[in-house]
């Protein structure tokens, strides 16, 4: 059935509001202060044992399918995927045993969100980056942008969707802590605002120089991100990428804003097309 100019000059202006929107939000950078205030987690890893708590715990929250062998640490994921937004990995070298926990890593300025085209995933003030899916119509531009390689899609539903860790935002938006973090029975995560979670990593390094790393993971690559992380081997051992401190949202904004000119280019080189294809059917019907 043959769509009239009008109707056609409709859908494209649907659809480029909804892009633009997004894509004014995505612009702006983060206050630091309120970084600092901002849901955040600590992981220690020298303190985790490996007991998979926190997974399990994550799991039955999330309402995923449950742990086959809670016991066995060896029979569980060796990545994340849709029905697992946190595991636990162990890394086995001279260095000694050393687990690490994998999850979405909340950045301070999220790619994921700053790709996305109708906003589905959201940085929230509090610092959780949360997904909406009633949003989402699988484009899955988070997917290719997060630089942890955290969202995951459900290939094998009928009506997929986008899965990651949220944080436990509506738990902490009560005062309480992530199920994970509740989890732990060694402390080796722990919960609070980033600017707290900041000042106890660095005096755990500063205490125990021996046992730890001298940096804090997520304090300042791509910006900062709210999941940090104490180790006593290096990150890239631990499978964490090497990234610099720019946050990817400000490589990739002078990119993203040349969008809404393209689609107003293209959306007048589409309406001449049309007019002049269909300008014989006019005068044959006149």
């Amino acid at each position: 059935m043959p769509v009239d100019r009008r109707e056609f000059l409709k859908i494209a202006g649907a659809g480029l509001g909804s892009l633009m929107l997004p894509i004014s939000s995505a612009s702006a950078s983060s206050d630091p202060k309120e970084a600092e205030n901002a849901f955040a987690m600590l992981y220690d890893a020298p303190k985790c044992v490996g007991c998979r708590a926190c997974q399990t715990a994550c799991k039955t929250r999330a309402g995923l399918s449950p742990v086959k062998d809670e016991n066995n640490l060896y029979e569980a994921p060796m990545e994340l995927n849709s029905e697992n937004w946190t595991i636990i990995k162990l890394y086995d070298g001279e260095d000694g045993p050393s687990f690490v926990k994998n999850q979405c890593m909340h950045c301070i300025e999220p790619a994921c969100a700053s790709v996305c085209p109708v906003g589905a995933l959201e940085k929230t003030a509090d610092g959780p980056v949360v997904y909406h899916a009633e949003r989402c119509i699988g484009c899955r531009y988070c997917m290719t942008a997060c630089p942890f390689n955290v969202p995951k899609y459900q290939w094998d539903k009928v009506e997929p969707f986008i899965q990651k860790c949220d944080f436990c935002f509506d738990l902490q938006a009560k005062g309480e802590q992530p199920k994970c973090s509740e989890a732990c029975p060694t402390g080796a995560l722990i919960s609070g605002r980033r600017g707290e979670m900041l000042t106890v990593a660095h005096d755990r390094i500063g205490q125990q120089p021996d046992v730890y790393e001298s940096k804090v993971y997520g304090e300042k690559e791509v910006g900062g991100t709210s999941m940090l992380y104490l180790s006593k081997v290096s990150y890239e051992k631990l499978g964490l990428p090497n990234l610099n401190e720019k946050s990817l949202p400000e490589i990739t904004w002078p990119y993203m804003k040349a969008v809404p000119y393209v689609f107003f280019g293209m959306g007048g080189i589409m309406t001449a097309i049309y007019y002049f294809t269909h300008r014989n059917d006019k005068e044959e019907e006149a």
